[in-house]
């Protein structure tokens, strides 16, 4: 109940909160059609709502996704950034935005090209640490392998860099800032549900997610699909956080810590209470995040970083350790 209305009370805010002074008398008036200056209205309705749901599915997508990739890796420190599927989905976009322009691919290209992109080169790095996660049992190698395959990606985004065009290398460089403004409501379409759909997947594996905190073998002997389960997670997440990062940039710690954050308010283990937990906190930290970036004027993915490291590092001496 505290975290539902701290959503609702932080999204308000979000929508008050801008350059232009706007009273909430009259953002109340804009949503309900009946502003009377069209310059508000557009402000409210074209601008601010779609950059407060856009941080809500944001939270949201990333937490879950965060959540998944901890249980499922057996590893508090997972997350669609550290294990390099949001470096993925970054080298699919850099190859659309940088790329296309250097190689005389076509002029502008379509939102669902970058979200396509986002989406093929997650995956692709998500194989890729899924496969290894089969042989190799340590965690702590695997986190390496992450690491390792997010350099690899870096440097070829770096080549792409250097070889590209003034124009598409400013474009790109503002991407990797982050940033919740940018999606209109024809991209809107496309990210809202391709996060219901990752939302809906994450659901359907709480069962699956929960035996798998006992680990993979505890889960096969009790009857559970392994195969079958972990192929939902890594489309779940590939649906979320390649989604988010396509229209919003690489936006660094909500996976992460989040889900930590929502263990430690619940204090529980139990998916179908971590989910939604984890899912609610990452929206209300997200619009908070929002709103300081619009009073500091700086980019969302600072802001979030910012707050993110003394929240970790709180957590770490709190507990001692993070557990999953």
């Amino acid at each position: 109940m505290l975290l539902t209305a701290s959503i609702i009370l932080l999204f308000a805010i979000d929508m008050a909160v801008g350059a232009s002074g706007i009273s909430p008398e009259e953002v109340i008036s804009a949503l309900c059609g009946q502003s009377a200056s069209p310059a508000v209205e557009k402000i409210i309705l074209h601008i601010r709502l779609p950059k407060a749901i856009v941080a809500l599915l944001a939270g949201i997508a990333l937490s879950v996704s965060g959540l998944q990739m901890q249980t499922l890796f057996r590893n508090p420190l997972a997350g669609p950034y550290v294990l390099g599927i949001s470096s993925g989905a970054s080298l699919g976009v850099a190859m659309v935005i940088i790329g296309a322009p250097l190689f005389s691919f076509g002029g502008t290209i379509p939102a669902l090209g970058t979200a396509g992109a986002a989406w093929l080169g997650s995956a692709a790095v998500l194989l890729l640490i899924s496969a290894a996660s089969r042989r190799i049992r340590d965690i702590m190698v695997i986190l390496i392998l992450g690491m390792m395959l997010s350099s690899g990606v870096g440097a070829v985004v770096q080549i792409l860099q250097y070889l590209s065009r003034e124009d598409a290398l400013k474009a790109y460089v503002i991407w990797t800032m982050g940033s919740l403004s940018d999606v209109d409501w024809l991209q809107m379409a496309i990210l809202a549900p391709s996060v219901a759909a990752g939302l809906i997947m994450a659901a359907a594996s709480v069962k699956g997610l929960n035996m798998l905190l006992f680990g993979e073998d505890y889960a096969r002997t009790a009857g559970l699909d392994t195969g079958r389960c972990r192929t939902l997670i890594f489309i779940s997440t590939t649906l979320l956080a390649g989604s988010v990062t396509a229209f919003c940039g690489p936006i660094g710690f909500i996976g992460m810590a989040i889900p930590h954050v929502a263990r430690l308010i619940f204090d529980d283990s139990d998916h179908r209470v971590l989910l939604p937990a984890s899912a609610m906190t990452g929206a209300a930290v997200m619009l908070a995040c929002d709103i300081i970036s619009k009073a500091l004027i700086l980019p969302v993915n600072a802001i979030c970083s910012l707050l993110g490291i003394p929240v970790v590092i709180w957590l770490v001496m709190r507990n001692k350790s993070l557990n999953v």
